[in-house]
């Protein structure tokens, strides 16, 4: 898949296209929907699939203090829209200019000039320009569209606002049905206080570079992934009470792994299942116990050994 990180040195020498247009922060089962369809039409009319999306929620620029956490890091969204079988991702800058662009030149400028899109592909409440006055009846008005329906689950829409809700109480077993995949955070392993190591279990400390939604405080069982591999995760969110407390941090105990330092290296933490909540501990000793359960449970969760890198 080709990027574009605005309109700059894009020379887009394609005559025709097929475009699809969102925010697709996560690209949930619903922006998979939309995708999927501009894919299929792209590939039925021989044409690129040219995906126009932005660098951050339209809010951080139109209602700051209503912008809401991110649900994936800007190269996971990336990731995502290759593996749909994207051909080309424009990724627009969102700034106080293109927020007062009107749904015509957006058209004009964007989609019929910079992408040469001659078919539209959107979600159902899809809508452009300044005011949103843009919608698809709009669209289809001026060019051939074609709108996806709201993607549900058991009569429940699937939306960006329900996986937020279900990441931020924990239940991650949610978040994957509506995501079709384990919510994930991404970022760097840092060095922390070493208390992991002191109590037998030494962790990956992760230091995000995106605001993302964290799960609830708590410990699940999940999967870390870097460049050294896949390993079974015992991972701890929260404060750390029992051991003093402090800022609020993402941890991984890696199970059956080597040894080897992983500091510097870029990490993918996915959350399978919520073990228990956050808990404060009469003793060193009394947490020493229930991490080896933590652990066991963990192992016993998600059945199998190291994996090779699978992204």
């Amino acid at each position: 898949m080709q990027v574009h990180l605005g309109l700059g040195a894009l020379h887009a020498e394609w005559p025709r296209a097929v475009a699809c247009v969102g925010t697709f922060d996560g690209v949930h089962r619903g922006h998979q929907a939309v995708i999927g369809a501009a894919v299929a039409h792209a590939m039925e009319a021989e044409l690129p699939c040219v995906l126009v999306t932005f660098d951050r929620h339209p809010s951080a620029v139109l209602a700051p203090t209503r912008t809401p956490q991110a649900l994936a890091a800007p190269q996971e969204n990336l990731a995502r829209f290759a593996a749909l079988g994207v051909s080309v991702a424009l990724v627009l800058p969102f700034d106080a200019a293109l927020s007062r662009m009107s749904a015509e030149q957006f058209l004009d400028d964007i989609l019929r000039g910079a992408a040469r899109a001659t078919e539209v592909v959107v979600g159902h409440d899809f809508a452009m320009g300044n005011g949103r006055e843009g919608t698809t009846e709009w669209l289809a008005d001026r060019i051939p569209t074609t709108v996806v329906p709201a993607f549900e689950i058991e009569g429940v829409r699937v939306s960006s606002s329900l996986i937020r809700q279900a990441v931020a109480r924990g239940d991650v077993a949610r978040a994957a049905e509506l995501f079709g995949r384990p919510y994930a955070l991404s970022g760097v392993v840092v060095g922390g206080q070493r208390l992991g190591r002191q109590l037998g279990y030494p962790t990956a400390n992760l230091a995000r570079s995106t605001d993302q939604v964290l799960p609830a405080d708590g410990v699940y069982a999940g999967w870390f992934e870097s460049s050294r591999g896949r390993y079974r995760a015992a991972i701890s969110v929260g404060t750390r009470p029992a051991v003093g407390g402090g800022d609020r941090t993402v941890e991984a105990y890696l199970l059956d792994y080597p040894g080897d330092s992983l500091y510097g290296l870029s990490a993918h933490l996915e959350f399978v299942h919520r073990l228990r909540s956050e808990e404060n501990f009469p003793s060193l000793d009394a947490l020493k116990e229930q991490m080896a359960r933590d652990v066991e449970e963990t192992r016993s969760l998600l059945q199998s050994g190291p994996l090779p890198t699978s992204r």
